[in-house]
């Protein structure tokens, strides 16, 4: 994670572009000490979370995780609540972006999908670039999203839309459905991002912490805690069906392999259609 400060906006930058930012328990804890410093920091008002390279982030590093799930089980039976235990330290860290004092402005291109929309979609603001891809393919095997984060900020109708398909969004329709403030083409991104951050931090530190902790208590009344629970319950079920746990063996074996088998007959996130 790279940390820089302009003025009053911090930018923390997702730093493993040669994995497209996926992520692992390090960049996590990077992230944590990240928010800690901008945070700590007076002058801060705003924090632009953005990925390094070509894509904001590709979610759960795939292969690190079927290791950390062979490793954890070692061939036992599963323990849903040891499961939940790991998840959940991912979970705190996402919502530290929702309840951070300092608004969070998500700066999204190339892919955004799997763990990597629970980074954007925690933060309170999202602009992107027209030709993103912002999704959660884990909905088609393996996975549940832990923070639920699409239920509240799109509604019933299209998170279903959404999550019974694993189909994507590029970022045209991400600003039509409402998931994100406004795109921008991918070379005017960052410029986009820092005006976005720019202009929200002309108002006081305190008005901008108000504003947000009324809106987030909106959510927090709806019940959010208790689906994000849930949703991080059913993420271990999900890893641990038939097809699931096949998922996991193929993706020991063959990430690429695992994920084209996956994706391919829906042909997205950069699969070719059989």
């Amino acid at each position: 994670m790279l940390y820089e400060r302009d003025g009053a906006v911090a930018t923390l930058t997702l730093d493993r572009p040669e994995r497209l930012n996926a992520i692992v328990p390090e960049l996590i804890d990077d992230l944590e000490a990240a928010l800690d410093e901008a945070e700590g920091d007076e002058t801060v008002r705003v924090v632009r979370l953005r990925g390094a390279g070509r894509a904001f982030c590709a979610g759960y590093d795939i292969g690190w995780g079927a290791e950390v799930m062979e490793v954890a089980e070692g061939g036992g039976p599963w323990d849903p609540i040891a499961d939940h235990r790991m998840m959940s330290r991912y979970v705190r860290a996402y919502m530290r972006l929702w309840r951070s004092p300092c608004p969070v402005i998500a700066q999204v291109q190339g892919f955004c999908v799997g763990g990597g929309t629970d980074l954007a979609l925690c933060s309170d603001l999202i602009v992107c670039a027209e030709d993103c891809r912002i999704g959660y393919p884990p909905a088609r095997v393996w996975g549940s999203p832990t923070t639920a984060m699409w239920i509240y900020r799109l509604g019933a109708e299209r998170a279903k839309r959404l999550l019974l398909t694993g189909d994507p969004l590029d970022g045209r329709r991400a600003v039509e459905w409402g998931l994100a403030s406004e795109c921008a083409p991918a070379d005017e991104l960052d410029a986009a991002g820092r005006q976005l951050a720019a202009r929200v931090a002309q108002l006081p530190a305190n008005q901008l912490t108000m504003m947000k902790l009324l809106v987030n208590q909106a959510y927090d009344q709806m019940g959010l805690p208790v689906t994000q629970l849930v949703g991080t319950l059913l993420d271990g079920a999900a890893r641990h069906t038939p097809e699931g746990e096949a998922f996991t063996r193929a993706a020991m074996e063959d990430v690429r392999a695992a994920v084209a088998e996956r994706d391919a007959p829906f042909g997205d996130y950069g699969q070719e259609r059989r």
